[in-house]
């Protein structure tokens, strides 16, 4: 596996395989890789020729007083982990070379309505800075196909979104939540949770799970998700949102079938997300 850290040498690289005919499949992180990034990592392998990844800690979807600063860079261990996992390039550049004006200058990217609720009314400016690095990046990668984590469900939305509107000519596939034995998504941030924290956390996928049982059998949502906030407010948590929406992220109507439930929730100062699919009733 190569590493690059500038442009140059990353489009030279990739316009060679193009060249040669070959499919490139992207897989787009943050850098502190755990079982959810491999996954994303070997779907990619099986729809492309040449598969790259790319790790970098976006400093525009942070907004003031988030995590920016603490977040884990782990370059060695996750430089290991992609050539363990099959990836045949990484693309890690620093943050001027992706904004060499600075942030306050950059022309940004904005999508709108699919963004907005949820993580989007928590954390204002979050997406727009999604949206303006994966542009990037696919300008500069030209992915034939790229893969993101369905457990960042409204992020895969935006990303949907703004392929279509964009006319982008890149595959952008869901890969399901990779889970922890007791229930848990995995994210780089469970790293932030003390013992006694991590103990509760998977109570949030568990309160989901028990939604789920609710309405699928035909329980009021109103009443549900008043419930399901009332259980994860005994477990400690303190919630950001708990939502039902339709699969496409619109207001639930009486035809809708496919949908999904949404949560963000906070255990100490770590923000857990997390989300599950159900089929309403008839």
């Amino acid at each position: 596996m190569r590493t690059l850290h500038e442009i140059a040498p990353l489009r030279e690289t990739l316009d060679d395989a193009r060249r040669r005919g070959q499919r490139i499949a992207l897989v787009p992180t943050m850098g502190n890789l755990h079982e959810g990034h491999l996954a994303l990592v070997a779907e990619a392998r099986r729809r492309g020729d040449v598969v790259v990844a790319t790790i970098f800690v976006n400093p525009l979807q942070f907004g003031p007083g988030e995590d920016l600063d603490a977040y884990p860079r782990t370059l060695a261990e996750d430089q290991t982990k992609l050539e363990a996992a099959g990836c045949d390039l990484l693309f890690a550049p620093e943050t001027t070379t992706l904004y060499p004006r600075g942030l306050e200058a950059q022309t940004r990217v904005s999508v709108p309505g699919v963004s907005e609720g949820l993580c989007g009314g928590d954390r204002p400016g979050h997406f727009d800075g999604v949206a303006t690095v994966v542009t990037m990046l696919f300008q500069l990668v030209q992915p034939d196909v790229a893969c993101f984590g369905e457990k960042d469900y409204q992020q895969l939305a935006v990303i949907r979104r703004l392929v279509a509107d964009l006319h982008l000519r890149v595959e952008i596939v869901g890969v399901p939540i990779v889970r922890a034995e007791d229930g848990l998504a995995l994210s780089s941030r469970n790293g932030y949770l003390d013992a006694a924290q991590r103990a509760v956390a998977p109570t949030l996928y568990a309160t989901l799970c028990a939604l789920r049982t609710a309405l699928e059998a035909g329980a009021t949502p109103h009443d549900v998700l008043a419930d399901g906030l009332a259980r994860l407010e005994v477990a400690g948590f303190a919630p950001d949102y708990l939502e039902l929406r339709a699969a496409d992220l619109g207001p639930v109507e009486a035809t809708t079938r496919e949908a999904v439930l949404l949560a963000a929730a906070r255990l100490g100062p770590t923000r857990l997300i997390d989300n599950l699919s159900l089929t309403l009733p008839r």
